[in-house]
């Protein structure tokens, strides 16, 4: 997922239009292929970034800017845990394994209900409730912290501010090169 250019709102949305393709072509590959495997860990990487930006920046600023923010980010942060794990589960499980394609399905079944969650309410939310410049300003973050974000799920990594901006950039720098060394993503 680059960097598409916008305010906070369209650059998450394009965002989740890249996922939905993946997911689309994974559904087209048959079980137990490594193509199959290969075109998860692409979902991976773009879904930890996609994660972590949102987490480092959009989640706080719900929090700040709109009424009830706090629960409504405690919610999308719930959302995510539930599915970094299911990441970390499909990381360890073999493509030609059933139990592969029982969490894919429970993965997309998350992304999907957390997807239409996003941008049925809480964008719309964000819309009335931040001024343009904000939105624009958060679009800007959330591409640079893409950038820098870990490829790799880590449940047990800090979710909220300050600590997961601390911690993501060296997370990130190590997946990377773990990546660059096995070829993932590639």
């Amino acid at each position: 997922m680059a960097g598409h250019g916008g305010d906070v709102i369209a650059e998450l949305t394009a965002d989740h239009r890249e996922v939905d393709e993946l997911f689309e072509q994974i559904e087209q590959i048959a079980p137990g292929s490594a193509e199959r495997k290969r075109l998860l860990d692409q979902l991976t990487i773009e879904l930890v970034r996609h994660s972590v930006a949102e987490e480092e920046y959009l989640y706080p600023a719900v929090r700040e800017h709109l009424e009830n923010g706090d629960a409504l980010a405690d919610k999308e942060l719930a959302d995510h845990a539930r599915v970094e794990q299911l990441l970390k589960d499909l990381q360890t499980t073999d493509a030609d394994d059933l139990e592969f394609t029982r969490l894919l399905v429970n993965l997309k079944t998350e992304i999907f209900a957390h997807v239409r969650d996003e941008e049925d309410n809480l964008f719309v939310q964000l819309r009335e409730g931040c001024h343009p410049f904000v939105l624009e300003n958060l679009g800007t973050k959330v591409r640079h912290a893409k950038k820098t974000a870990p490829t790799r799920p880590h449940p047990a990594a800090p979710d909220s501010p300050p600590a997961n901006k601390l911690l993501a950039p060296g997370l990130g720098l190590v997946d990377r090169i773990r990546d660059y060394v096995t070829g993932r993503g590639q």
